[in-house]
């Protein structure tokens, strides 16, 4: 690499900004440059075409000053080389998307618009006793969060986020409705409403940090790098996880050789209900099934219900004029002979029999057979498909294409579908579920309204004029409490669709930045995690660019959890009809008027929008090219997806939601349409992510539709059939897989235990760390950027909220204590503050109020009797209010909040029903073993008026003996031994290292990547820049070489080292540089246990379980066989029964039945009877089985049988 030199002369050591440096991919062949504070102004993006002058750039911080380090630190008259630049693409388009832009997109469209769409379904409530009357909603808006309690108060009004953590309230805002109403004669209209209030999430466009800057965002006390995309509910952060499954709508067709069936499935899913119907082959013959048939109906019973009379024509719409279909096909036909269904009206007749209807409340019109299968083939079986004015025909096509896949499928075994391929997966996200649960409260609040409003119109003598208005707002909180219920249980109950999910929701893990932003782009699937199945875990090859390879759980959910990768977009719905229409002006012929014999035809494709078949064309290449265009042009929605299915001849156009997409360059004429002049303007601030879109320069490509596209990596790869190119390889990684330097340098499972691991290291939190009070809070003291860093690192903002420090590590064994991983430190670096972390824990309490308007309170703390100036021991840290003092040590059994509660709830003080009027203390305690300090104490009120009391304790914790630290690389270790700086090895320059790593840790890891990131790390040191170790990039190995030799090292990396013990020097050199090291959360204080004697279990007798119950430690059933194993008989008893339960009871000899004092009460005498020490479980199993009527008797024998008198 050419001397790191601004274009003038040697760099000046103030302009260095290390932030501010990054090198290209191929960081090689690039010069680069260093950036002044008014170039950085230069590059400021705004919208206007001037250069902003730098006192704007004061005034408008914000999130572009977070993005000042981006675009490589070039300056704008800089050379752009499109091959290595193209990446500036990326942070333009998290900039425009964010991190977790998937749940706030959804979310918004739930808000803006399928909010309405929901109101528009179930628009009028009617009456069924006064039919003059009629209610009918006309809009419907969702407001700002505000807080409940106030009315009026406009300004006081608002509330932020870190307010409703504190004071554990609902960030919600009111929903409001406009509805006209008839009362009495006249027209009624009344606008905002309120009917509930909706929780809102954070960072949504219904939010108050939407849009704000970072100057803004301090003042609410918000972390402008917070990613946002979870609710708060009751207080606690909660986020909807993406769920995965099965793609609505679509044919999937699965075959079953061992039974010998063929089935094709279809989901229909519509807002009126959701249901699965099956096409099966089974035994030859065709039958369709569904939940309301009893039985399974043969499908040329179906198809003649529909409206297909001749056998011939069905034969043509199945098979078209293949002899061997047809064969296959026309054994169907004996089977509607066998039943004698020859007409449309007996096919609906035999279905009408077999179909079970709910019989409905009002029986009227007497329902016939006929009525009921028209009914159910209407509006039942396979809803997707609409039947308007009874025209079947659309429907019946779709069953035809249903068999023909069926029937191809028995042909061609290869023709079935994967269940686990992405392209069939649909991700259900946070507005599609919050969208489902309104739907079903909505329609829950509209006929709880109608019954009311029926009772008051029952009554015959009404004195008042009967207004609806009221009934409205009297029960106006059931939608309110059933949107909290369902965020903070994660239980998903919709009795309409027979929805059933527990877990959607989980606690938004706060343990440190990573591990918060991991969680927002988790996915979990559907599937039972027991089952060893490989077909789901598997790394699918569709899942390229679109989920993480390397971020999922070990053990039991391996492969069931995934994660998404960098640049993934999920799709929201957009309209068909415009799609149709653009079919046909594209010259597709609608097929609702062909016959099977053109359909079928060779160079016939039909064209699919959203699973249904639409129109035929037969020149597919050319449509979809067009159709592409039209796209790219913006004459069709970005996400609407198009591809060739050449088995099936079919064009498949999809407009649908939770399909996975992302942005590729569009190739045209083997060239990139990124041009030197796009990024320039991208640099200036002229451009944005979504102008590359609207100028069809970028485009969003799903998973179907890549599979049908030639995409190079690099540029240099294109050649005459690309069609898109890669913007950057790396995003096939995702948010944690992007923390690893050189992963493609490790051993795969290695990048896996890292993804795990990094969400528990220790680090920044968020920027409001401190004005927050959390469960259970890590933070670290002296977090540190790596010296090694990534792309990913800088987009995803973890180098300004790290988690882990640089520490100076040599590959060497020292001492024995570093055996099986175990790492050697440094004593001065532990005092230093190497490694030093905080424990924050709260712990809060609610005063409540009780209906006899007694209440709890705090009491005062008691007095010493000896010294009446200083309260008794355990109240030592209360303050004269009765709260702990901040600032204050608390240790164990110390009371911190001497709460006070009321004996008597329930009186309520009139007339003889009168109470006493005191409290009976009820502290509450420290009860861990290690003191802490009182760091905060918050008393605030709820919503509901109790006031809720919350205490903040510290702990420092410095490196000890046990702790658990990682490197990047899934190298976990923990400490052995820490060592007195003076015995520590130290390099001829003098530098003693932090860390000492056994050597064995490599070779059978493979993890080169740790060895990279050791030589770039320290050549970087010597140079004072920070390097880059990017996936399939990153800082040369030779370079990082040179750079070493040039400042007096070894290209290798090896030192020459002296023993601090001996003084001699090692005879081998050492390989020594410096490694990012995060401290996990894992540490020994937390963990440490052991026990003599203690509490007891009431009722077996035996030690209880656990740590923080001070439990025994227990020798299970493989350590008893051991034991047995060596025959070490008394310390099997002893184990067992004397230092567990060891019980004296008295059995009578004759009976074998247990008596007391020496009495037997079965045998009324007390011969015989004899003290035995047996395990108290045992005698208690005994008496148990007694009272289930069963006899259980104790045989007695003499331990000396012969003789024992001696």
């Amino acid at each position: 690499m050419p001397p790191k030199k601004r274009a003038g002369g040697p760099v000046d050591a103030a302009a260095v900004k290390p932030v501010s440096r990054k090198k290209g991919v191929e960081a090689a062949k690039e010069p680069a440059e260093e950036a002044s504070a008014d170039d950085a102004a230069k590059r400021k993006r705004t919208r206007t075409k001037t250069v902003v002058e730098p006192e704007e750039r004061i005034s408008n911080t914000g999130f572009a000053a977070l993005l000042e380090p981006f675009y490589s630190g070039k300056k704008l008259t800089d050379p752009i080389n499109t091959a290595e630049d193209k990446w500036n693409l990326l942070p333009a388009f998290l900039k425009v998307k964010g991190l977790v832009k998937q749940h706030i997109d959804s979310f918004n469209y739930f808000v803006e618009t399928e909010i309405k769409k929901i109101v528009q379904a179930n628009s009028t409530v009617n009456s069924d006793i006064d039919q003059n009357f009629w209610l009918q909603y006309t809009d419907i808006r969702i407001g700002k969060p505000e807080r409940h309690e106030y009315e009026d108060r406009k300004p006081l009004n608002e509330v932020t986020p870190n307010e409703c953590r504190l004071r554990d309230m609902t960030y919600a805002a009111p929903i409001k409705v406009d509805f006209k109403y008839i009362r009495g004669r006249k027209l009624v209209k009344r606008e905002n409403v309120i009917i509930g209030r909706m929780p809102i999430m954070l960072r949504s466009s219904r939010c108050h940090l939407a849009g704000r800057n970072d100057k803004e965002m301090a003042r609410m006390n918000e972390c402008a790098l917070d990613p946002g995309g979870y609710f708060i509910v009751n207080g606690t952060e909660k986020v909807i996880l993406v769920q995965e499954q099965l793609s609505k709508n679509r044919v999937i067709v699965e075959a079953d050789p061992k039974k010998g069936i063929v089935s094709a499935s279809v989901t229909s899913s519509t807002h009126a209900r959701k249901s699965k119907t099956y096409v099966l082959l089974k035994k030859e013959r065709i039958q369709l099934q569904h939940n309301i048939l009893q039985e399974a109906i043969p499908i040329v019973v179906i198809l003649k219900a529909m409206g297909i009379q001749s056998d011939h024509e069905m034969l043509l719409l199945v098979a078209g004029t293949d002899s061997t279909y047809q064969d296959s096909f026309s054994v169907n036909f004996e089977e509607a002979t066998k039943l004698g269904v020859l007409s449309q009206h007996q096919a609906l007749e035999y279905i009408g029999q077999r179909v079970k209807m709910g019989r409905s409340k009002n029986n009227a019109q007497k329902r016939t057979n006929v009525g009921d299968g028209l009914e159910a083939l209407a509006n039942i079986i396979i809803t997707h498909v609409p039947v308007v004015g009874m025209d079947f025909r659309p429907k019946a096509l779709y069953v035809c294409f249903m068999v023909r896949r069926i029937l191809m499928a028995m042909h061609d075994p290869k023709l079935v579908d994967d269940r686990d391929y992405v392209g069939n997966k649909r991700l259900e996200l946070a507005g599609t579920l919050m969208s489902l649960l309104f739907e079903d409260l909505f329609k829950k609040f509209n006929s709880d309204l109608k019954i009311n409003i029926d009772k008051v119109l029952k009554k015959p003598l009404r004195t008042m004029e009967f207004d609806a208005y009221n009934h409205m707002t009297s029960h106006g909180n059931y939608i309110t409490i059933g949107m909290n219920r369902a965020i903070s249980t994660g239980n998903w109950n919709l009795k309409r669709f027979k929805m059933d999910r527990a877990g959607v929701t989980h606690v938004l893990s706060r343990l440190s930045y990573i591990s918060a932003l991991g969680m927002m782009t988790r996915i979990s699937s559907q599937f039972e995690k027991t089952r060893k199945v490989s077909g789901p875990r598997a790394l699918q090859p569709s899942q390229f660019g679109m989920l993480c390879p390397s971020d999922t759980p070990e053990g039991e959910a391996c492969g069931l959890v995934k994660n998404l990768a960098l640049m993934t977009h999920i799709t929201t719905v957009d309209d068909e009809e415009p799609i149709a229409k653009l079919c046909t002006v594209l010259g597709a012929e609608d097929i609702v008027h062909m016959s099977g014999k053109e359909i079928y035809e060779e160079g016939a494709y039909i064209i699919f929008v959203n699973g249904t078949p639409i129109a035929l064309t037969r020149q597919p290449k050319v449509f979809l090219n067009s159709f592409r265009k039209c796209r790219r042009m913006g004459r069709v929605s970005q996400y609407v997806s198009i591809y060739i299915n050449h088995h099936t001849n079919a064009v498949h156009i999809a407009a649908d939601e939770g399909r996975i997409c992302r942005p590729l360059i569009v190739v045209e004429k083997q060239k990139s349409k990124v041009e030197i002049r796009h990024l320039e303007m991208l640099r200036s601030g002229t451009m944005d992510f979504d102008d590359f879109l609207y100028r069809g320069i970028v485009e969003y490509v799903d998973v179907n539709e890549e599979n049908d596209s030639n995409i190079a990596l690099y540029e240099k790869d294109i050649n005459e059939t690309t069609t898109h190119l890669e913007i950057e390889p790396f995003t096939i990684l995702g948010a944690v897989a992007g923390l690893i330097p050189y992963p493609h340098h490790n051993q795969s499972p290695r990048n896996t235990y890292q993804c795990a691991m990094g969400k528990q290291a220790i680090g920044a939190i968020a920027y409001n760390q401190f004005s927050r009070i959390d469960t259970l809070l890590y933070l670290m003291v002296y977090p540190q950027q790596p010296m090694v860093k990534t792309r990913t690192i800088e987009l995803i903002k973890y180098d300004k909220l790290p988690a882990g420090q640089n520490a100076t590590v040599a590959v060497m064994s020292y001492s024995g204590y570093d055996i099986e991983d175990a790492l050697v430190l440094n004593k001065a670096s532990c005092d230093r503050g190497f490694g030093r972390c905080q424990v924050l824990r709260k712990y809060s309490t609610q005063l409540r109020k009780y209906p006899n308007r007694s209440a709890d309170r705090v009491g005062d703390r008691v007095m010493d009797e000896k010294d009446p100036t200083k309260p008794i021991h355990k109240h030592a840290v209360l303050s004269y209010d009765g709260l702990a003092m901040v600032g204050e040590q608390i240790s164990h059994g110390q009371v911190y909040m001497n709460k006070e509660v009321p004996l008597n709830t329930t009186s309520t003080g009139i007339g003889s029903d009168y109470g006493t009027n005191e409290h009976k203390p009820a502290p509450m305690m420290y009860r861990l073993a290690d003191p802490s300090y009182i760091d905060k104490v918050m008393v605030s009120t709820t919503e509901n008026d109790s006031t809720v009391i919350k205490v903040q304790t510290r702990q420092t914790r410095r490196p000890e003996l046990g702790d658990k630290f990682s490197s990047r690389h899934g190298q976990k270790g923990v400490v052995g031994i820490i060592v007195n700086q003076e015995d520590m090895p130290f390099a001829d320059s003098g530098v003693c290292p932090d860390i000492i790593m056994n050597p064995h840790g490599f070779p059978s890891r493979m993890t080169v990547g740790k060895m990279l990131e050791l030589l770039s790390g320290k050549a970087g040191v010597m140079n004072g820049t920070l390097e880059y170790g990017t996936a399939f990039g990153g800082s040369n190995v030779d370079t990082m070489g040179e750079i070493l030799i040039k400042k007096g090292f070894s290209y290798s990396g090896k030192d020459f080292v002296t023993s601090g013990i001996t003084g001699e020097s090692l005879p081998a050199y050492i390989f020594f540089g410096p490694i990012y090291y995060q401290k996990l959360k894992h540490m020994v204080q937390d963990k440490m246990h052991s026990r003599a004697r203690g509490p007891r279990a009431i009722l077996t007798r035996q030690p209880t379980e656990g740590r923080s119950r001070d439990g025994g430690l227990r020798l299970g059933e493989m350590e008893r066989d051991c034991l047995i194993a060596y025959g070490a008989s008394q310390l099997l008893l002893e184990r067992l029964m004397l230092s567990s339960d060891a019980h004296q009871v008295d059995i009578c000899e004759t009976c074998g039945l247990m008596g007391y004092q020496g009495w037997c009460q079965t045998c009324k005498s007390t011969r015989g009877v004899t003290r035995m020490t047996m395990p108290y479980a045992a005698k208690l199993l005994v008496q148990e089985l007694l009272s289930m009527n069963v006899l259980v008797r104790l045989k007695l024998e003499d331990e000396f049988p012969h003789g024992g008198k001696k």
